[in-house]
């Protein structure tokens, strides 16, 4: 199946805490690799959970090859996934050492906490400076000689109720930096960042506050002018039950000697207790099952493309990365 986003370079990976964002994000990643393109996780936020998912050593603040992406459909060769762990404060020596030549000194205003300062007191200026280490993989310069050309770029970003600022970085210097190279920087990414190059893909899941959060993000995103992708329901329940099935779980009607009768069946022994315990777990299914339905509608109408990835029994291993990734694929999302 062809990508429903053959144009981006720049997929933003966003979602309200809990809803699965960084699984996305390398799942992403992978299945764009599928295609036999060279791709680039980063993260910005701290927490090493892109080292976590891929099970390797927590990440410096260097561009390391991590995996192999997800095999094509047709037997192509995949490309190579690689990850980026982005701190403000080396993206703040590194930029004094590209633009200014500051090497030495740099590493000086590092010991003196000037860097911790900068960050600290003026967060547009952090902004700035991790959104401007994916502006340059994304588009690499001749300060970087040498650098891997990425053919995509994903960015595990911050939750949604901060995206909308930490993409719009020009607006949040207003008031700090009127003029000078980080405020030229910043207009500059901001190019980037509303053109069609550029994606914010929003992960939810089928509950009331994550869908009402992602409808927010979405308005939000559209007003300021920033490119909206399509939305990922993460950790979506199977549905293991047919719907005449849940109808009678959820009214508490299951046919409990059906069930009992298709346990002996297959040599289960059976008791009352595990009976209605089961028919107890049908119920909290089905209830379950008819408030996602409900939530999906909500999502249905959010007016952009949706992509589904059910919960993983087992929970997300790399194995289980490599399924989510050929979900993605198979879907339209890579």
């Amino acid at each position: 199946m062809s990508s429903d986003w053959p144009r981006v370079q720049l997929h933003v990976v966003t979602g309200k805490g809990g809803t699965g964002k960084t699984t996305v994000a390398a799942s992403l990643a992978l299945a764009l690799a599928s295609h036999g393109k060279n791709v680039l996780v980063c993260e910005v936020e701290g927490r090493q959970g892109l080292a976590r998912m891929f099970d390797v050593d927590p990440l410096p603040y260097a561009e390391t090859r991590i995996a192999t992406g997800l095999r094509g459909p047709d037997g192509q060769r995949p490309g190579a996934v690689h990850a980026l762990h982005i701190d403000p404060e080396s993206a703040l020596l590194e930029y004094l050492a590209m633009y200014y030549r500051l090497g030495r000194a740099g590493k000086a205003l590092d010991r003196f906490g000037v860097i911790e300062f900068a960050t600290t007191i003026a967060p547009g200026v952090r902004d700035v400076l991790l959104t401007g280490k994916v502006f340059e993989a994304v588009q690499r310069n001749s300060r970087n000689k040498g650098a891997v050309e990425y053919d995509a770029v994903v960015l595990d970003a911050p939750p949604t109720g901060r995206i909308t600022q930490f993409l719009n970085v020009s607006d949040e210097l207003a008031g700090l930096a009127k003029v000078g190279p980080i405020k030229s920087q910043a207009d500059t990414m901001m190019t980037l960042f509303r053109s069609p190059r550029t994606a914010v893909h929003l992960v939810t899941v089928l509950e009331e506050m994550p869908v009402q959060e992602t409808a927010d993000g979405i308005e939000e995103l559209r007003a300021a002018g920033l490119p909206v992708g399509g939305v990922v329901v993460n950790l979506v329940r199977p549905r293991d039950l047919p719907d005449e099935a849940l109808a009678q779980a959820a009214a508490g009607r299951l046919d409990k000697e059906a069930v009992r009768a298709d346990l002996d069946a297959v040599g289960v022994a059976t008791t009352k207790t595990l009976v209605d315990g089961l028919a107890a777990e049908a119920r909290d299914h089905a209830e379950r099952r008819a408030l996602e339905e409900s939530q999906r509608a909500l999502v249905d109408g959010l007016g952009v493309p949706t992509y589904e990835l059910e919960r993983l029994a087992g929970g997300v291993d790399l194995g289980g990365l490599y399924d989510l990734a050929a979900t993605l694929r198979d879907q339209g999302l890579a």
